[in-house]
C-alpha cells in the first residue's frame, strides 16, 4: 500500500510538472507577458494562459517601489537563459524548465513577487 501511494505521488508530481509542455505546439505551452524588467534580472513575469497549476504564481502581488499591483505572477528564476530581446509587455510562450542553472548576476535589488519559476521561452 505505501508502495503505490509513493507511485502515485511520484506520478502526481511528474503530470504538475509537464503541465507548461517542453514544446512549442504542445497544448500545455504556457503564455506569459514581461510586466517588469527590473534592473539586474530582477523580471516580473504575467501568465496570460496555459495549463498550469496556479499556485505556482502569485495570485495577487504589489510593486512596493510603485505601488502598483498585479494578478498571476511570478519572478524570473531562469535568468541565464531569458532572451534580452524581450521588453517590457511583450508577450511570448514558455515552458516550464527544471534543469539547473548557474551563471553571475549583479545583485542589486528590484522587488519581484516571491513565488519563481525557471522557465524556457520557445517559438509558437
Amino acid at each position: 500500500m505505501k508502495l503505490f501511494i509513493f507511485l502515485a505521488g511520484v506520478f502526481l508530481l511528474t503530470i504538475s510538472a509537464d503541465k507548461c509542455g517542453k514544446k512549442a505546439n504542445e497544448a500545455g505551452t504556457c503564455k506569459g507577458k514581461l510586466e517588469i524588467k527590473g534592473l539586474c534580472m530582477n523580471y516580473t513575469i504575467r501568465l496570460l494562459g496555459g495549463n498550469m497549476d496556479t499556485s505556482l504564481v502569485n495570485a495577487a502581488w504589489t510593486n512596493e517601489i510603485t505601488g502598483k499591483s498585479y494578478s498571476n505572477v511570478f519572478g524570473l528564476g531562469s535568468p541565464c537563459t531569458f532572451p534580452a530581446t524581450i521588453n517590457e509587455g511583450d508577450e511570448f510562450y514558455f515552458t516550464i524548465d527544471s534543469s539547473k542553472q548557474e551563471c553571475p548576476v549583479c545583485l542589486a535589488y528590484y522587488p519581484t513577487p516571491p513565488k519563481k519559476l525557471s522557465i524556457k521561452v520557445v517559438q509558437k
